[in-house]
C-alpha cells in the first residue's frame, strides 16, 4: 500500500478501512440486543446449562466483553485489559463431542453485579477504543484492516443466535416475552413438495482477501468449482415432511444413519426433532415462550445425522456446499449474484433473518428472496445443512485476531451449513460465510432440503 508521511498514515488506514461512527453504532446495537437476550430470562436461570454440550448461562454475559478486551484491546492496542482474572475465566467456549467429554470440576462463578460491572467498564473502553485509537495499523496483523474491529462486532453478533437457541431449551417458566412482539405465523399446510433442475455450471466459493471488508479465516480463499447438473427442493423440508419420516419409523431404522448418527440416535434415545414434544397422539413444536400446535408449514430443525437420514428415507441426499451456492447464487446467464435475489441488500421482504422474529414461518412466505432458479428460502428462516465436511479451503490461513476460530474444527466431525436463520443478524448474511456444527448437535435452528443427481 502507498503511504504518504507517518503522521498521516493512521486516519487514512482508519478513514479507508473502517467508519468509526458506524463501527461504534454497530457495536452499541449489539450489546443492546445482547442485554434485550439476557432480560428474557428469569433470575433463578442464570446458571442453568439449558444445553449440557455448552457452558452455563453465566458463563456468557462474560465471555462477550471478555472476548472483546482481550481481542481488540490487549492482543490488538497492546492494553493491559480490565481484569486479567475474568479475561481468562470467560476467553473461550467450549465444543465437547459428546456430555462425557464435558469439563468437569464446576467453576465457581463471580457474583453477576460483578460481571455486569465488568461487563460495563469493558463497553467504555472499546468505544473509546473504536472512536479515537489507532485499529486499523497496517504493521499490527491483528489490528490490519480493522481486523479485530470486525472480529469482536461479529464474534457478538454469531453470539446471540448461540443464546437464543440456548434460551430455547430452558422451561418456559424461566423466560419472560419482551413486550410487543410479533406473534408465530403458523401458516397452514405446508405447500406441495416440488423440485427444479439447476444445469451444470460454475459457483464461486469463498473470497478475495481485500475484497470483503471482513471475513473470517474460513471464508479465503475465492475459488470456483464446477458443479454438475443436479434436482434440488424448492422447499426446505417441512414439519409435515418429516413427520412421514418419524411415523414410518425413520428413527428405528439403523441402515438409514450413518455409523456415528446411530450411536448417537441410540445413546440419546432420539425419537423426534429436538424442537417438537408429544402429548398422547398430538405434536407441539416447543416455541420460545410458548408450546405451539406443531406448524406444519415450518421449516423442520435437525441435526445432520436426522437429515441425512431423512435424504436417505427419500432416496436422495443433501445439497453440497456448492450446490448450496450454485442453487443459491448462480443464474441461468452463468453470471452469480451477491444474494440469491440479485444484488439488493436483504431487507425483511427478502426472508426472515436478523431478529425479524423469534421463530420461523411458513415456508415460501418470502417470494421476494427466491433465487434466480425459483428456490425459496435461501437466507433466513434456518440454516441449511450440506454433505460438505468443514475443512479449509485452498490458501486459508489462520487469522490474527482469533487464530484457532477455524483451526481447532477441521477435525472431519463438523459439517458446513449456509444460510442463516431468523436469529442471524444481517451482516452474517453475506455469501461466502460458512457456519459449521458437529453432526449430532441437534440445537441450532437447522433445516435441509434434499438433492438428486
Amino acid at each position: 500500500m502507498t503511504r504518504t508521511t507517518p503522521m498521516a498514515t493512521a486516519e487514512t488506514d482508519t478513514e479507508r478501512y473502517l467508519d468509526r461512527a458506524a463501527a461504534a453504532d454497530r457495536f452499541r446495537a449489539g450489546r443492546r440486543r445482547t442485554a434485550g437476550i439476557f432480560d428474557v430470562l428469569a433470575p433463578e436461570a442464570y446458571l442453568d446449562r439449558p444445553i449440557a454440550l455448552r457452558n452455563p448461562i453465566v458463563f456468557y454475559e462474560g465471555h462477550l466483553p471478555a472476548f472483546s478486551v482481550n481481542t481488540l484491546l490487549k492482543k490488538g492496542l497492546g492494553e493491559p485489559g480490565i481484569d486479567p482474572r475474568f479475561e481468562v475465566l470467560f476467553e473461550r467456549g467450549i465444543d465437547p463431542e459428546d456430555v462425557a467429554s464435558v469439563p468437569g470440576s464446576p467453576v465457581v462463578w463471580p457474583p453477576r453485579e460483578s460481571i455486569q460491572e465488568y461487563g460495563q467498564r469493558a463497553d467504555r473502553a472499546i468505544l473509546e477504543a473504536l472512536e479515537t485509537k489507532d485499529v486499523t495499523r497496517e504493521d499490527r496483523p491483528v489490528l490490519a484492516r480493522g481486523l479485530a474491529a470486525y472480529t469482536i462486532l461479529e464474534h457478538e453478533e454469531m453470539h446471540q443466535e448461540t443464546l437464543l437457541y440456548m434460551w430455547h431449551r430452558l422451561p418456559l417458566e424461566k423466560k419472560r416475552a419482551p413486550a410487543g412482539i410479533p406473534r408465530p405465523i403458523l401458516g397452514g399446510q405446508a405447500p406441495a413438495r416440488a423440485t427444479v433442475r439447476v444445469p451444470a455450471g460454475a459457483a464461486t466459493l469463498g473470497a478475495k482477501r481485500g475484497v470483503i471488508p471482513f471475513g473470517w479465516d474460513n471464508e479465503f480463499s475465492e475459488h470456483v468449482v464446477e458443479v454438475p447438473a443436479f434436482e434440488v427442493d424448492v422447499y426446505d423440508v417441512t414439519n409435515r415432511d418429516f413427520l412421514e419420516f418419524v411415523r414410518e419409523g425413520g428413527y428405528d431404522r439403523e441402515e438409514l444413519w450413518s455409523e456415528e448418527g446411530w450411536r448417537w440416535r441410540v445413546e440419546s434415545d432420539a425419537r423426534h426433532p429436538v424442537t417438537w414434544e408429544r402429548s398422547g397422539n398430538e405434536w407441539t413444536w416447543r416455541g420460545m415462550f410458548e408450546a405451539l400446535p406443531l406448524p406444519p408449514a415450518w421449516p423442520v430443525f435437525v441435526s445432520h445425522a436426522e437429515a441425512s437420514a431423512y435424504a436417505r428415507w427419500r432416496e436422495s441426499r443433501l445439497m453440497t456446499e456448492a450446490e448450496f451456492h450454485r442453487a443459491a447464487y448462480g443464474t441461468p446467464s452463468g453470471e452469480e449474484r451477491s444474494y440469491p435475489w440479485g444484488e439488493e441488500q436483504p431487507d425483511r421482504s427478502r426472508g426472515n433473518f436478523d431478529f425479524a422474529r423469534w421463530d420461523p414461518v411458513p415456508v415460501g412466505s418470502h417470494p421476494a428472496g427466491m433465487s434466480a432458479w425459483r428456490v425459496h428460502d435461501l437466507l433466513g428462516n434456518g440454516w441449511e445443512w450440506t454433505s460438505t465436511v468443514f475443512v479449509p479451503f485452498p490458501g486459508f490461513e489462520p487469522m490474527a485476531s482469533y487464530p484457532v476460530y477455524s483451526t481447532d474444527f477441521f477435525d472431519g466431525k463438523h459439517w458446513v451449513m449456509k444460510g442463516g436463520s431468523f436469529a442471524t443478524a444481517r451482516p452474517l448474511l453475506r455469501r461466502s460465510l460458512r457456519n459449521w456444527f458437529r453432526g449430532n448437535y441437534p440445537y441450532p435452528y437447522a433445516t435441509f432440503r434434499t438433492v438428486r443427481d
